[in-house]
């Protein structure tokens, strides 16, 4: 570490230990070595901790921005030949990155004091968020393979407990569970690639992986299978955490944990994943097959997922699939190597999702009900809530000139002569996106009052200060892009596409406009349409067809280890005992206690040996 850097830099390794110490403040709150009824000074220190973590981070990215980007290594372990290494980027992506998570992590923690108010395990809760912080701030951060691999483990941790926070709920066992396990497959795969880059290429460093990447391309040194089996457990590790086709169910079965929690997973989460993708696609010309499988899981999740939403009934589950079609337009956006234009959509999509999942959680706070058929007429009710509705779904769609519309354009200006067909895959997920956030809001803010929405107040103070001061921040993304990536206006793009965008924008509206709505009959009476419905509803069955496929697999393959366990193998061994015991039994007969049998005996075998012996030819005997 150079002693020449400023003082932010050389103690940049500090930022992600912010939200670890958030976490072990919260102990004794959360272990009940203190009051169980006083647990909101564990909930102040998490959230003065992540305001240090913020202003740490800015200080860190002006001085990066001054002085160009650093790379701190700290050296944490060695043993014969192998080093390891802490390895930190800092760069100005990776900052803007670490600020994102940062800044969403105080938004959601002031959030969650209003969300959670009545939480008796509130201490516990703000833990958890500290250890989600503090993993998610080192991915950002990591210039290694081996500690990006060891903190996506942490997130897929802090994902379980965070989901499975109400434990007391069999529902939400299950989701913890099975949101655990899927990521669990992506991170098996990832561990099988790096053991074998670490085997290979003798370091971890991703700098130094480059280089191994591109000799090893040029000498031909990896066979193609080696390769093309190692890239695609490169590419399975940011799948999982993406939510992406074919594992991306578990971030459905997530929404049902708290909902700030939710906050973070859809802006932030799935953010870090993206990046981690990033850092590894140099990498990935070791196999080209695949830079086809991401642009074939991309283009499924993000027209797939957008479909899905628009049959979902449940107000949090209608949005989560949006983040899973979002995140496939960024899977798109790096195959087709365009890093610029994926970042720029992170960073949009992250802080409008975050403000989308506010006002849901608002309406949810106030109504206690999540279930679109029950929830109607809330608009004069929540102003606020009804603002930062509008303003999410404005900032997520190519519509408004907002952040997404730059992202939109931008993509579809840089595809419309090389690769038209992902261009129109951008341009639908925009029309459905678009669709699905005005049935959302037709159906939610619009009409009669119901009987659980006629006394809905706006949420308290502690809910609207962050949900308010996020509107403001996702309005003013035009000119936080032009800080970063000069956007002058529609001249950053073809004044055609911006049409296009447009267009696709507000054909999404029409269309939601106009669509039929009827709570109280949500499945249609027509059956061509009700079978659509129900496949989108069900996620193309795709749970199903795990259950009949894989799932019925390891099922039979597990009944028939079992079998063979207990019949075969136990089998054999319970033979030989008993055949042990039987042949103890018969020998205890024998003893008679006259010592010229026993001489006899011993006589006996060792004439018979001695005729084996002889007659085996050895010379020396007999």
């Amino acid at each position: 570490m150079a002693a020449s850097l400023p003082l932010s830099l050389q103690l940049a390794w500090l930022i992600p230990f912010y939200g670890f110490s958030g976490m072990i403040m919260a102990i004794p709150w959360a272990c009940r070595w203190l009051p169980r009824n006083g647990q909101r000074p564990a909930a102040y220190l998490n959230i003065l901790v992540t305001l240090l973590a913020v202003l740490h981070g800015s200080l860190a990215m002006r001085d990066v921005w001054l002085s160009g980007p650093h790379h701190i290594s700290i050296p944490w372990f060695s043993a014969a030949d192998l080093t390891l290494r802490i390895g930190l980027d800092l760069s100005l992506t990776s900052l803007a990155a670490l600020e994102l998570v940062t800044f969403m992590s105080l938004v959601a923690q002031v959030f969650a004091l209003g969300y959670l108010d009545k939480e008796w395990s509130l201490a516990r809760f703000y833990g958890l968020l500290g250890f989600f912080e503090g993993a998610l701030a080192g991915v950002v951060l990591s210039s290694n393979l081996f500690l990006s691999y060891f903190l996506l483990e942490m997130l897929t941790l802090s994902t379980y407990l965070l989901v499975g926070f109400w434990y007391a709920q069999p529902l939400v066992v299950t989701a913890a569970r099975d949101a655990f396990l899927t990521k669990r497959v992506g991170d098996v795969l990832l561990l099988m690639s790096v053991v074998a880059l670490a085997a290979w290429s003798g370091s971890m460093e991703f700098t130094d992986l480059y280089s191994w990447a591109a000799e090893a391309r040029q000498s031909g040194t990896v066979a193609p299978l080696a390769g093309t089996l190692v890239g695609l457990g490169l590419i399975a590790g940011p799948m999982g955490k993406c939510a992406q086709f074919p594992m991306h169910l578990w971030l459905d079965e997530a929404m049902e944990g708290p909902n700030p929690a939710s906050i973070l997973r859809n802006s932030v989460v799935v953010t870090a994943g993206a990046l981690v993708l990033m850092k590894l696609m140099p990498l990935l010309q070791l196999a080209p097959l695949a830079n086809d499988v991401l642009l074939a899981v991309g283009t499924i999740s993000a027209i797939a997922g957008a479909l899905v939403a628009l049959g979902q009934v449940d107000l949090k589950r209608a949005f989560s699939y949006s983040t899973t079609s979002y995140l496939g337009l960024v899977f798109v956006a790096i195959a087709l190597q365009q890093p610029g234009i994926a970042l720029l959509l992170l960073l949009c999509h992250g802080l409008a999702k975050a403000l989308l999942f506010m006002s849901v959680g608002s309406v949810i706070a106030t109504t206690n009900c999540q279930d679109l058929t029950e929830m109607s007429g809330i608009g004069r009710r929540m102003p606020a809530t009804l603002s930062a509705y509008l303003v999410a779904a404005a900032g997520l769609t190519g519509l408004l000139p907002l952040g997404c519309f730059w992202c939109f354009g931008q993509m579809v200006s840089a595809l419309q002569t090389s690769a038209p067909l992902f261009a129109a895959v951008f341009l639908l997920t925009n029309l459905l996106t678009a669709l699905n956030l005005t049935r959302v809001f037709r159906a939610l803010f619009l009409g009669t009052p119901l009987p659980k929405t006629r006394r809905c107040p706006e949420v308290n103070w502690l809910m609207a200060l962050p949900m308010v001061s996020l509107t403001v921040v996702v309005l003013l993304m035009p000119l936080l892009l032009q800080r970063i990536d000069p956007v002058p206006g529609i001249a950053a793009f073809p004044l055609g596409v911006a049409g296009v965008v447009a267009l696709s924008g507000g054909a999404g509206v029409a269309i939601g406009a106009l669509i039929p709505l009827d709570q109280f009959r949500s499945r249609s009476i027509a059956r061509p349409f009700r079978s659509l419905q129900d496949l989108l509803s069900h996620d193309f069955y795709t749970e199903r067809v795990y259950q009949l496929t894989i799932v019925t697999w390891v099922a039979g393959l597990a009944r028939l280890t079992n079998w063979l366990d207990r019949r075969v193998v136990n089998g054999v061994v319970d033979g030989i005992g008993r055949l042990s015991l039987q042949s103890a039994d018969n020998l205890k007969l024998s003893v008679s206690g006259q010592l010229q049998s026993y001489v006899l005996t011993v006589i006996v075998a060792i004439v018979l040996l001695l005729m084996a012996l002889s007659w085996r030819g050895i010379p020396g005997v007999l």
